[in-house]
């Protein structure tokens, strides 16, 4: 093959002209070449990495959008079923253990000595090993947590078996009607509305119309119906084991000191005497002559949904009426 021979134009005589390259010319059109290769091929790679896919990556891709989907609602599901263990854990400490007198479980009780994780916001951040890995040990410090509830329940089976009296007297209904009251203050601390300060409020305020209907909570035996000082007209029934409940500011009292009562016996009617503002009923729950929550003390009377929404609203509510 003979040399190749290079023409340039010249713009002075308009004619192409013989050219004799250097070797310096020679390697910047190779340079220019190879770099225009190279842009083309980084151009190739990218539509097929990123634009063309081949079959088999389509089907992957795809697969690890499903399993992500997967993960999301397994985890929805997992925090739901955690939050259903909860409401039972509270019952379970709030009532039955309370009623039976048993101690509340403790958190190594309840976790084996686990840490306890409550949050799945961060589950979609995670590498897919990683995700599964933590939704491993969600469901088994779930498995866990129920087994130590279940032990719980049959402790208060054998518990309840021994002491079917006792639930008769342990106060665990409403003292009004559901529909008869709109509850006015919770149990704890809040500000007193006739002297301003801050005071412990050692029962729940049922704001209620003048009359209506006031129940024993639990059998027992009445140990006060009579005015007293700033309860106005009061009712407090002894049911034993260690339990007192108090009914104050009554406007008619229908039993009398030394009368057994049952549990859902009309007692008496809302009123607005004594230290009050407005007619109500001011009820406790005493252990030990110790004020308990009165709270802790409905689920006979109550579904869960509704004794849920009477612990947010008694939580909330702040008008003392006493």
């Amino acid at each position: 093959m003979g040399r190749r021979i290079f023409y340039r134009y010249n713009p002075e005589t308009d004619n192409f002209e013989r050219f004799f390259p250097s070797i310096k010319d020679k390697i910047s059109s190779l340079l220019r070449l190879g770099g225009i290769a190279l842009l083309i091929a980084a151009i190739f790679f990218v539509i097929l990495e990123y634009v063309v896919l081949t079959p088999t990556e389509k089907n992957l891709r795809e697969e690890n959008k499903r399993l992500k989907a997967q993960y999301g609602v397994l985890s929805s599901r997992l925090e739901a079923m955690g939050e259903v263990v909860d409401k039972l854990e509270e019952r379970d400490d709030n009532f039955y253990r309370v009623m039976m007198q048993l101690d509340p479980l403790t958190d190594p009780q309840r976790w084996n000595g686990q840490d306890r994780e409550n949050s799945f916001s961060q589950l979609s951040k995670l590498s897919d090993a990683r995700l599964v890995e933590r939704l491993s040990n969600r469901m088994n410090l779930l498995e866990k947590k129920i087994y130590s509830q279940l032990q719980s329940f049959e402790q208060l089976q054998e518990a309840l078996g021994k002491n079917q009296e006792r639930l008769a007297h342990i106060p665990s209904v409403l003292p009004i009607n559901i529909a008869d009251y709109t509850m006015s203050s919770g149990y704890g601390y809040r500000v007193d509305p006739i002297y301003g300060a801050s005071k412990f409020h050692e029962g729940l305020d049922f704001a209620a119309a003048k009359g209506t209907d006031v129940f024993a909570t639990g059998d027992g035996i009445v140990t006060l119906a009579s005015r007293e000082a700033g309860y106005g007209n009061c009712i407090d029934i002894d049911h034993g084991y260690n339990y007192l409940t108090r009914y104050a500011h009554l406007s008619e009292i229908l039993v009398k000191p030394g009368e057994s009562v049952k549990r859902g016996q009309l007692i008496g009617k809302v009123g607005s005497t004594g230290k009050s503002t407005g007619p109500h009923l001011h009820y406790e729950v005493r252990f030990k002559d110790i004020p308990q929550n009165p709270v802790n003390y409905y689920y006979m009377d109550l579904s869960p949904e509704e004794y849920y929404e009477m612990i947010r609203i008694a939580e909330n509510a702040g008008h003392v009426m006493d």
